[in-house]
């Protein structure tokens, strides 16, 4: 009996190593990947430089290199590439947070109307011949202006408040898509409209380093929240009934959640214009690798987050004749995989 008794031992520390080995080995692949495209993804481009010349462009020393190359790596490649893994990473930690949030897998971070709302203040931006700098303040402002109404919307009717606020930010959100199209229609279609229809099919081909010191702070306060009340979604996630048994407000957790969420999703937007299905399909992708425990995922979904849109960026400048739009790759990749998901009918999301 004895015998028995430290085989089942032995056969529990077994396990627990391997698992150990297996989460370490985890971590170090999840965060090795966006690291080693971040410094790959300097050599990609239209013209060509090479990884001794990239990095003597980064490092603070004296050297011969033509003036063209420090303007390639500072000013064109490094704010695009910080872009789109801020990017990556703020709508992928948003949609997971959403999901536990409103217990449903399939909200993403524009569910309440912000990526709509941002697309009009950019749309009427552009429209009254605003500055590159003005439409970016219209775009993160009305994305917060479309949740103030959607969660506002929500008050101001009995029921479910998860159902009645994702149906509330369907509504605001068709509500200022419909007036972005009406902009769209009144536009001059030989010089604004096609500016208004570029800026809304997402890219990051003009972003500079203003436009990033512009959102940091928003992006500071959403990822630090977000990580550091983690563990509460988790129980949160279990329903309002038992979150509040645990001693939980629920009502203060989910209005915390929403206005970090929305600081990302603005921020984001307002950079890049509208890039669907990352915050959607990431955090499906990473629940495969690390599991529905919030305290992991939304870590980890930051890292696949960033890896994926700057892949996706990658692809968009290197791969075809001319420069296609980031929202229209990240929808040919990500409608099909969501749909290979539902085929699965995959429900590790809880």
């Amino acid at each position: 009996m004895g015998n028995e008794t430290n085989d089942i031992k032995q056969d529990n520390m077994e396990n627990k190593g391997m698992k150990s080995f297996k989460d370490t080995s985890v971590i170090i692949l999840l965060v090795s990947l966006p690291i080693i495209l971040f410094f790959g993804s300097f050599l990609i481009g239209r013209y060509p430089i090479s990884p001794s010349d990239v990095l003597m462009a980064i490092l603070p020393v004296k050297t011969n290199l033509s003036p063209a190359v420090y303007t390639i790596v500072w000013d064109i490649r490094l704010p695009r590439i910080v872009a789109a893994m801020i990017v990556g990473a703020a709508l992928s930690i948003s949609g997971a947070s959403f999901q536990g949030v409103f217990q449903n897998p399939l909200v993403s971070p524009d569910i309440l109307g912000v990526s709509a709302g941002a697309g009009f203040g950019a749309s009427l931006a552009i429209l009254l011949g605003s500055s590159s700098f003005t439409i970016q303040i219209m775009a993160f402002l009305f994305g917060l202006i479309a949740v103030s109404l959607t969660y506002f919307l929500s008050r101001n009717f009995r029921g479910n408040t998860n159902l009645v606020m994702v149906l509330g930010g369907i509504a605001i959100g068709a509500l200022f898509v419909a007036l972005t199209s009406l902009i769209k229609y009144i536009a001059d279609p030989n010089s604004k409209l096609p500016e208004i229809v570029y800026w809304l099919m997402g890219s990051l081909a003009n972003v500079s380093i203003n436009n990033l010191l512009m959102i940091i702070i928003p992006l500071i306060i959403g990822f630090t929240v977000l990580l550091s009340i983690r563990w509460r979604l988790n129980v949160l996630s279990m329903g309002d009934d038992e979150a509040k048994a645990l001693g939980v407000d629920t009502d203060k957790l989910r209005i915390v959640v929403i206005l970090c969420c929305t600081l990302l999703t603005a921020a984001s937007v307002s950079i890049c214009g509208i890039v669907g299905w990352v915050g959607l399909v990431i955090p499906h992708v990473t629940r495969m690798i690390v599991g529905p425990d919030h305290r992991k995922l939304l870590p980890a979904t930051i890292a696949v987050g960033a890896f994926f849109l700057l892949f996706v960026d990658d692809i968009c400048r290197t791969a075809f004749p001319i420069e296609i739009p980031l929202g229209i790759l990240t929808a040919i990749i990500g409608a099909p995989f969501f749909v290979y998901l539902l085929n699965k009918g995959y429900g590790g999301w809880s």
